[in-house]
């Protein structure tokens, strides 16, 4: 499996800049093989890691799963 490092400040600069989502950015990446994009902090430590999926159909899943997650948990902030 491939490993790709990204800085996640950069990252998450550069969509906020081109206005498009992770999701967009990641399905331009697949390929039909999985790789694991992890995720650095300033100081290179990691922050989190995402397997990005071999096709487009669980990436979609991923992103339903994730959307629904990040409701719940801001909905218990509340």
């Amino acid at each position: 499996m491939q490993t790709i490092e990204i800085k996640a400040e950069a990252f998450f600069e550069l969509l906020r800049l081109k206005d498009t989502s992770m999701w967009e950015i990641f399905s331009q990446m697949i390929t039909g093989e999985e790789k694991e994009i992890i995720f650095l902090d300033q100081e290179d430590k990691i922050l989190f890691n995402y397997v990005l999926p071999a096709n487009p159909e669980k990436l979609e899943e991923d992103r339903k799963e994730f959307s629904k997650e990040f409701a719940d948990k801001l909905g218990s902030l509340n």
